[in-house]
């Protein structure tokens, strides 16, 4: 059975010092909607953030107050959601599509069948960044060299294992392993303690950004016969195209894969919480564009379908028929 939700605490006051609210003041006037993002330093937190903003602005008429909080992530993120401890959660694609299917580390407990989508927001691109003078142009050339693939149970320590095995590889195949954290990632390839970096991001993200410029290094493609059959398998995964000429060191578009950042919800979140928050996003499309670089290419058609596998909620669905969206 299902927590009851809970008038959580945000972990930054960033709304209430925003529009100067008093907390207790306005915790008897105004139900608080949470929205779970990821590390700070990553892409989740601002995006959340400019939700929760836009949908402020209009806190007086529809008397709901969201705030953000940082989380460790999709995972984190979608059980919260399924156990109501957060009323929204930013989730990779391939993660909403396993809790969807059941499959993947969902396998053991089964589908989450209360599970549903909002919309979609902007692409994680799989990124494969290496040194110049590691001499690695293709995933191909990774053979034989030291990689980092997250730590473990991470985004990309699990794509890196189907990558893996679609390319007949084993952990011998390769020097070393490293299990890094994203924020030592960056640092252990300029130091020379690790030939290439894998990890999945979003266009301009911190991480991808900072090992740019703390060494010459270069972006090498994931692309071939078997990623094709790897797609095929995994129909979470798409190409992507990391655009060219946006990094130091990246004069063009780089061919890679990669999911989409969706936001989810749980169907016994009420109907006009969804309605109002999708209505803030969509009906202040220009200004939520403009929050994030990673937010620039996003366009309405996209963000209704794109990444989405599990059920859009009624909320949702409401406002994009009234949109003329669907």
């Amino acid at each position: 059975m299902k927590k009851s939700r809970k008038n959580l605490v945000p972990v930054l006051f960033v709304f209430f010092s925003i529009l100067q609210i008093n907390p207790v003041d306005t915790a008897a006037r105004q139900k608080l909607v949470t929205i779970g993002t990821g590390s700070i330093a990553g892409v989740y937190y601002p995006c959340g953030v400019a939700i929760g903003t836009l949908a402020n602005l209009q806190r007086k008429e529809h008397g709901l107050r969201f705030a953000v909080e940082a989380t460790s992530g999709s995972r984190f993120n979608l059980k919260t959601v399924a156990e109501g401890e957060l009323d929204f959660g930013f989730v990779q694609s391939d993660v909403q599509f396993q809790a969807t299917k059941g499959t993947g580390s969902f396998e053991r407990q089964g589908p989450v069948k209360s599970l549903r989508s909002v919309f979609s927001l902007s692409p994680e691109f799989l990124f494969l960044v290496t040194r110049v003078d590691a001499s690695i142009k293709t995933i191909d050339d990774l053979p034989g060299k030291r990689v980092n693939i997250g730590n473990r149970g991470s985004g990309q320590a699990e794509t890196f294992k189907k990558i893996m095995k679609i390319m007949g590889w084993n952990t011998k195949t390769f020097s070393e392993i490293l299990r890094l954290k994203s924020n030592e990632q960056s640092r252990a390839l300029c130091d020379d303690k690790v030939d290439a970096i894998i990890f999945t991001a979003a266009d301009s993200s911190k991480s991808i950004l900072d090992a740019t410029k703390q060494c010459d290094t270069v972006f090498s493609t994931i692309s071939g016969e078997k990623i094709t059959t790897l797609l095929s398998r995994y129909p979470y995964y798409k190409k992507m195209t990391i655009p060219g000429k946006k990094y130091r060191g990246v004069p063009h578009d780089i061919q890679t894969i990669g999911v989409m950042t969706t936001l989810v919800t749980d169907a016994d979140v009420p109907e006009n919480i969804v309605y109002e928050l999708v209505r803030a996003v969509f009906e202040n499309f220009d200004t939520f564009k403009q929050k994030h670089p990673a937010l620039t290419t996003l366009n309405k058609a996209d963000m209704v379908k794109v990444g989405l596998y599990a059920p859009l909620h009624k909320g949702a669905l409401k406002y994009f028929k009234e949109a003329g969206l669907l």
